[in-house]
């Protein structure tokens, strides 16, 4: 984890938040190719997942909402994490990560009294300060509250939304009243969601500030079952790791949550998990979360959101299976899975149509004025339709070694027989072989290259 940490700093990936001013914990910024495979990940999803289905809808809510909705959801009476700080040098740490980093085991759905018993048990030390002296276990609730300033009283409360899932529960009757969707049909919506949570330091696994990919896919039960349409999204969510992601299908699996994990609401709950540096941990979770939040804010709102169903004609409550992503999971999945060393060289072994350059020109001598002005041209014409790099720095040797590490899978260099017969050398990232095409044919060939 710290090669990849060094790695996407030094490239440009991910930098500690607010970095100028000493860094605010669990923050961290984008760089330029951290940005530019961000936007490749949520396109591949918003495409996978709605453009090519026809029976989801996307959705983009406020980031700020009225507290009544998070507290019909649950978030504010339940939406914590419990926590523990060492007396001597102040470290706050979840309970439930202390204990699973020293025993190495999952306490998921541990009361707070458990948790405690196991780390005064067990004389776990601090891993800041190696001292034994913690307070007693807590609840620390997750959400952010703000106060708008324009509006006086309740209306003026809300909260940085918790999750992305609550805006499309909120919308739903606006969206059937206002679409053609019919049951079974999902809504998606991919955005920021806020926690104030304590993170163990793994990079931007678990962040204050965080994107997610959610859907919420609405059905009648007494005519769809359950668990023919819940393997259904196993089925989408695997072909899209590891057919559209290509990661390697070795690093995942799947748990399943147990009665003290699982949510009240939810008849079943399984994570795909990835095999981080740090272990096997949550990237994609899906849920059976049954009517009970349709339920909630009919109660809290006094809105009907009954629909008719199609084919019963019945008034009812739908029922939703909820595929739920961590889109900064799946960035750190791809940099985990892509960081690969090999003949004394580093290089992303990623996927072309994530990579945040698809190809680098470079002219192979950087002062040779014909040689230049060639590889310009073939730079212009490409980057209309790609996203190009621009190389002329140094030996062309650290320039495949710069583009290595960030996971460009083509370098195209102009040479001296370019400029006798329009042939260029093109160099794959991944085994460092060359071939030589014509001008002319490099558009199609990165075209076939991304598909």
């Amino acid at each position: 984890m710290e090669k990849i940490s060094a790695l996407v700093k030094r490239r440009g990936f991910m930098y500690p938040g607010s970095d100028l001013y000493g860094g605010l914990a669990n923050t961290y910024d984008y760089g330029p190719m951290g940005a530019e495979l961000l936007r490749n990940i949520r396109d591949l999803w918003w495409t996978e997942f709605i453009q090519k289905r026809g029976d989801i809808v996307g959705l983009d809510a406020s980031l700020i909402s009225h507290h009544k909705i998070w507290v019909a959801s649950g978030h504010v009476a339940s939406f914590a994490d419990a926590m523990v700080d060492c007396k001597n040098c102040k470290l706050r740490v979840r309970a439930d990560h202390l204990i699973e980093d020293v025993l190495e085991k999952n306490v998921e759905g541990t009361t707070v009294e458990e948790l405690d018993k196991i780390i005064q048990d067990n004389k776990m030390l601090c891993p800041n300060c190696k001292k034994h002296e913690w307070t007693k276990v807590r609840k620390f609730n997750l959400l952010f509250p703000v106060q708008l300033g324009i509006v006086e009283g309740e209306q003026g409360y809300g909260y940085l939304r918790g999750e992305t899932a609550q805006g499309i529960f909120i919308n739903f009757k606006n969206v059937v009243d206002s679409t053609r969707v019919r049951l079974p049909f999902g809504m998606a919506q991919l955005g920021k969601s806020f926690r104030n949570e304590i993170t163990p330091g793994k990079s931007v696994f678990r962040t204050v500030e965080f994107e997610q990919g959610e859907i919420e896919y609405f059905f009648n039960p007494q005519n769809q079952n359950w668990e023919v349409l819940f393997e259904q999204w196993k089925k989408a969510m695997w072909e899209f790791v590891v057919g559209k992601l290509e990661i390697n299908q070795q690093n995942l699996r799947w748990r399943t949550h147990g009665d003290k994990e699982r949510s009240f609401y939810s008849k079943r709950t399984e994570d795909l998990e990835y095999n981080f540096p740090f272990g096997f941990k949550e990237l994609w979770g899906l849920a059976y979360r049954t009517d009970y939040d349709l339920r909630q804010h009919i109660q809290y709102s006094g809105k009907d959101l009954h629909i008719t169903d199609p084919i019963t004609n019945e008034k009812i409550i739908p029922h939703v299976i909820e595929p739920a992503v961590g889109i900064n999971r799946i960035l750190l999945m791809i940099l985990c899975d892509g960081y690969t060393e090999e003949n004394n060289r580093i290089y992303l072994r990623i996927t072309p149509k994530l990579a945040p350059f698809k190809a680098a020109v470079f002219p192979l001598v950087a002062n040779k004025e014909d040689l230049v002005d060639k590889a310009k041209s073939v730079y212009d014409e490409l980057k209309v339709h790609f996203m190009i790099a621009w190389d002329d720095r140094g030996n062309i040797g650290k320039r495949y070694a710069s583009q290595d590490e960030i996971g460009t899978p083509f370098c195209i260099t102009i040479d001296y027989q370019t400029l006798e017969n329009n042939s260029v050398t093109v160099r794959f990232r991944d085994t460092g072989e060359q071939k030589r095409i014509n001008i002319s044919e490099i558009k199609d060939y990165l075209h076939k290259a991304l598909v």
